[in-house]
């Protein structure tokens, strides 16, 4: 019999019973998008805005999601009053009933190097090819995508921003190939969304740091911004897993800065690295909640004792990971680390690339997956799993109370063609307009 992630690795894509039998989906009605995309005003009122307020029970299950219209009053960046109706004289803007969401954080993406925004260009088969075979292949493709690097970086982030996000984390390439000049790039194309976008940079050895000695080059980029040092693979591609990952911590504390490393080694020396950088943050306080792991797929190929141990140590120093919420041969045990206290992050990782193709830049692509995987198919579940799209953050608690938005927060959100969260979840619902910090960053709204 075959099984739901079976199903979902075989074709490598979600698929609905609604998809299946051919029934079109049902959403909210599609807002005019002939409004105003520029909102010139720092204290306004944008009304008709659908905010979740409760849910509906059949004795204690989930059935439903009560929602009320509001009208929300910005001032200076942040959510000044929420109102049952307009009032006063202040601009006023409608977000025709659209649903607002929390804004999504995209932890894991590289903005530096991608093929998006450029005509299609599908990847080299990856057939029989090692993690090294594809990083000589970016050792050509790079100076080739250089000279377009600023301009693409700026086109994935209108990307971003159309789906509703205005967080993220982007690994950028440290390498002997484009040396400093991704990371000048990418940093010239974050400057020019600093108003609409915040964006952690981890310099990213991409090539190794030992195998394509880089320590200087990575010691050179913590003053251009970077906010976390990166690794990767310390076996398979350094070769030397202790000497790579203490050169790698070296650099952070040297410099005073986080963690992300990739570590996609599943074998057993994939579960040794994990076990060696957990050793290293609980000998080195300055490290503690500041290392992310990033893939860390040997996390599926632990026992449950030992992955209780691990993550239960990993919690205990404030470890997290990343995730693209993979399908594949093996599922990460991304609610069993949950459930230990390891806080996960998500990401789209790739959009278009030399390594994938599949990407979407969309955060709720992987709440749908993340319901699909771990959660289920109910009101609540489907809900709760917005979770890993906003990072923590969502429209009702576990009670089913409303907990955001709030009076004092800040005013990011999206507007979504949705009823509720569990739609938008389950349905991949558009979103039409995104908020940060009181300004409309993409998307239009109405004049009311």
């Amino acid at each position: 019999m075959t099984n739901r992630r079976q199903f979902l690795c075989r074709t490598g894509g979600i698929m609905t019973a609604g998809a299946t039998l051919g029934l079109a989906p049902v959403h909210a009605a599609a807002p005019d998008q002939t409004g105003v995309s520029d909102i010139p005003h720092d204290h306004y009122l944008l009304t008709d805005v659908l905010l979740e307020t409760g849910v509906e029970r059949d004795g204690d299950t989930v059935v439903g999601t009560r929602t009320q219209t509001h009208t929300l009053e910005i001032r200076g960046g942040r959510i000044a009053a929420i109102h049952d109706a307009p009032t006063g004289t202040l601009p006023r803007y409608s977000a025709q009933g659209m649903l607002a969401l929390p804004p999504m954080r995209d932890m894991h993406i590289h903005l530096d190097k991608t093929f998006y925004g450029g005509p299609w260009q599908a990847p080299l088969p990856r057939k029989g090819k090692t993690i090294m075979d594809m990083i000589a292949r970016e050792e050509v493709l790079l100076p080739q995508l250089l000279p377009t690097s600023q301009e693409r970086a700026d086109q994935l982030i209108q990307l971003l921003l159309s789906h509703g996000t205005t967080t993220a984390r982007s690994h950028c390439n440290i390498d002997p190939v484009s040396g400093l000049k991704s990371l000048e790039h990418l940093n010239l194309a974050l400057a020019a969304r600093r108003d609409d976008f915040d964006c952690d940079i981890v310099a990213f050895p991409q090539h190794g740091l030992l195998n394509s000695d880089v320590d200087g080059l990575m010691r050179d980029s913590m003053d251009l911004g970077v906010t976390h040092v990166g690794g990767l693979d310390p076996t398979n591609v350094d070769g030397a897993m202790e000497a790579s990952l203490d050169a790698m911590f070296q650099i952070a504390l040297d410099h005073d800065k986080g963690v992300d490393i990739h570590i996609h080694e599943s074998t057993p020396a994939g579960i040794a690295a994990l076990h060696y950088m957990v050793d290293t943050v609980e000998a080195n306080a300055a490290l503690r909640d500041r290392v992310t792991f990033s893939h860390a797929f040997a996390l599926a190929k632990m026992d449950e004792g030992a992955l209780d141990e691990l993550a239960g140590r990993m919690a205990a120093q404030g470890i997290s990971v990343a995730t693209s919420v993979p399908i594949g041969k093996s599922v990460m045990p991304l609610q069993v680390l949950r459930d230990k206290g390891v806080a996960i992050m998500a990401g789209t990782d790739s959009v278009i690339d030399h390594w994938s193709p599949f990407g979407t830049g969309d955060m709720v692509d992987k709440a749908n997956l993340y319901a699909q995987l771990y959660a289920g198919s109910d009101e609540e579940s489907l809900s709760r799993s917005l979770w890993i799209a906003t990072g923590d953050v969502l429209p009702l608690d576990a009670q089913g109370e409303r907990v955001w938005p709030a009076v004092g927060d800040a005013a990011g959100f999206v507007l979504t063609a949705a009823s509720c969260s569990a739609e938008t979840v389950a349905r991949c619902s558009a979103r039409h307009a995104t908020f940060h910090k009181g300004r409309l960053v993409s998307g239009r709204v109405r004049t009311a």
